[in-house]
């Protein structure tokens, strides 16, 4: 769907000029207040028979308008006298004062969004937002869920669901008072986090979503906010969910979490004594096959054995790759990065992957290895090094690290096969964990 703004936006200055100058005062003063002609896809309600809409998006990018308007649409009517779809709103913050700043008051809230014939009141006193249509909005705090008993609604209006502290509490009592109406609805506007009430939300039939990052909504933010906040978070597992709004599933029991990964994020690197590539090669190239895991690891060894440092410096993973295709993959980040070593899983494949291999880059160091464990039993000596404080991560490692907060000593928690997570066990084993073999092979580099 293209919004109004984005079609005028894409026209010459001549076709804008003519736009508006076929506008009479009245459609002037209305412009600013239609919602459908400036929204962002993600900003309109979707079709369909939904109980609940979410809307996830990075921080800035236009959640609150969102709801703002919809509430808007809801609760007034073709004039300003006139009764809209709902009469009785419910509009639940984190607080009541983040309620009344952010949902009513606030830049992108209710008020601000209304035109003039049409505001509503703030009441505060009663906590409740009056139309003049005779419509109702009543505040709610999730740090006071017993306030929810007893009100009834016909609309309801959740913001930040996801960092609520007593979230399933209020969450549960706001569907009991959604009961007024022939078709009750909640729109959630929120920044995704990884807590239950929200995931649960997300799985029910019933409930649709829309989703944008940050920079979706670029055009209404200061570019030295995006500037520094991309600087400072671009690439890390943070600035996933902060600003791409991506719900990221940590899974209870993995060796990783969100934000131990976080916290050994480094984006300096020192001069390394050895380079390990690993590769996870895939079954076949079939699309939706599994991928090729490639994953460059460097490693410090100077000083005593049990001291060595590495860096975990590139996902070079491919997807949908033949075998020559990921071959050429893997010499590019050999000699992209200086390595020393080729090491890859042969326990599918076998004399074919190094055969492959050669084919594209004969002089690569290589070897290859075969797995005797399960994927968890394998992982666990190397998240061990994280819990000691070393390895470090590169930015950019996004799917890598998500595969990583999926990993249980029981195997992987998630879809498909943990590729790039495999890919990278195997260039830490032989770079940090089989030290011995590293000293008495001699060092070689690509030609």
């Amino acid at each position: 769907m293209r919004s109004g703004a984005a079609w005028l936006a894409s026209e010459s200055e001549a076709e804008q000029a003519a736009f508006i100058a076929g506008l009479d005062a009245n459609e002037l003063a209305a412009l600013p207040y239609l919602f459908e002609f400036w929204a962002l896809d993600h900003q309109l309600p979707p079709e369909g028979d939904w109980r609940s809409w979410v809307v996830l998006g990075g921080r800035g990018a236009g959640k609150t308008r969102a709801g703002a308007e919809w509430v808007r649409s809801v609760a007034e009517g073709g004039r300003s006298l006139q009764p809209g779809r709902c009469r009785r709103i419910a509009l639940v913050g984190e607080t009541y004062d983040q309620v009344r700043d952010v949902m009513v008051e606030g830049e992108s809230g209710i008020r601000a969004c209304s035109p003039p014939d049409r505001r509503p009141v703030w009441k505060a006193s009663q906590r409740k937002l009056i139309w003049p249509n005779g419509a109702e909005a009543q505040a709610f705090s999730a740090n006071d869920p017993e306030a929810l008993r007893g009100p009834q609604f016909d609309a309801a209006w959740v913001d930040e669901l996801a960092k609520w502290p007593r979230a399933e509490e209020t969450w549960d009592m706001l569907q009991f008072c959604m009961r007024l109406g022939d078709d009750p609805r909640v729109v959630v506007t929120t920044t995704p986090r990884n807590v239950p009430v929200l995931k649960r939300l997300l799985e029910d039939p019933t409930t649709s979503r829309t989703h944008a990052p940050t920079r979706a909504n670029r055009a209404n933010l200061a570019n030295s906010f995006l500037e520094q906040v991309t600087q400072r978070f671009g690439g890390t597992r943070m600035g996933r969910q902060e600003l791409d709004g991506v719900l990221l599933d940590d899974v209870e029991g993995a060796f990783w979490s969100a934000a131990q990964l976080d916290a050994c994020r480094t984006d300096k690197w020192p001069v390394f004594d050895r380079v390990v590539v690993g590769v996870d090669p895939a079954v076949t190239s079939k699309s939706g096959s599994d991928e090729t895991g490639i994953a460059v690891v460097g490693v410090v060894t100077k000083g005593a054995p049990g001291d060595w440092r590495a860096w975990v410096l590139e996902d070079a993973t491919v997807s949908g790759a033949s075998p020559v295709e990921w071959a050429e993959a893997v010499a590019d980040a050999y000699a992209r990065w200086n390595a020393d070593r080729v090491v890859a899983e042969g326990n599918q494949g076998g004399d074919m992957i190094e055969a492959v291999l050669r084919q594209v880059a004969p002089l690569v160091s290589y070897r290859k290895v075969s797995a005797r464990e399960g994927k968890g039993a394998r992982a666990e000596p190397v998240a061990a090094l994280y819990e000691q404080g070393r390895v470090r991560h590169l930015r950019g490692l996004d799917k890598l690290e998500d595969q990583m907060c999926r990993m249980t000593r029981s195997g992987f928690a998630g879809a498909g096969s943990p590729d790039r997570l495999d890919a990278a066990v195997w260039a830490i084993w032989e770079a940090v964990l089989d030290p011995a073999r590293s000293r008495s092979e001699p060092r070689m580099r690509a030609l």
